[in-house]
């Protein structure tokens, strides 16, 4: 609890990453965010000022409409997948899951969680990420990721706070 207290709030801290991915997956700007959320799975998180559940719709320069469902925590472990509907059909990437065993029984089927703490589930992205910053610095070329691309998603979360706040949607030109 002490970290959330620190953390910049559920937007600046879980979901940015989120507004990211949203960002890349779909290749357009955010221009308007609503977001709802409140404490319903911790209530110390929000006696640290923050809450623990949200769902933020995003709406896209071009059009398109994007929705992100956030909690702090998931009892099954890090779950972390994301569906892209369009025109001509849908995108799935599930979670990665700690084995791949399943058991089918006359009870139903059981199968393993995803890994539990962000660290796990990331550490091959982590590596990838590093090995692309050294190979920048090796070779003296620029990051594929621009200093705009850092700053987009904080936009993004300031207006996604601000949005709960005013229970209204929020265009990110207001930030």
């Amino acid at each position: 609890i002490e970290y959330v207290k620190v953390s910049g709030g559920i937007f600046l801290d879980m979901t940015i990453h989120d507004f990211d991915m949203a960002r890349y997956l779909i290749g357009d700007e955010v221009v308007e965010v609503y977001a709802a959320g409140g404490v319903r799975v911790d209530p110390k998180i929000g006696e640290a000022g923050d809450i623990d559940t949200t769902v933020i719709t995003l709406r896209f320069q071009n059009g398109v409409i994007g929705t992100i469902d956030n909690s702090r925590e998931a009892v099954y472990g890090y779950d972390q997948r994301v569906e892209v509907f369009g025109a001509k059909g849908m995108v799935t990437a599930a979670n990665p899951l700690t084995d791949t065993v399943t058991f089918s029984g006359s009870d139903g089927s059981r199968a393993a969680s995803p890994p539990y703490f962000f660290v796990e589930r990331y550490k091959s992205a982590f590596l990838s990420e590093l090995q692309a910053f050294f190979t920048c610095i090796q070779e003296d070329t620029q990051p594929a990721v621009t200093g705009a691309d850092g700053r987009a998603p904080v936009v993004i979360g300031f207006a996604a706070l601000k949005s709960l706040r005013e229970n209204r949607p929020v265009r990110l030109s207001e930030i």
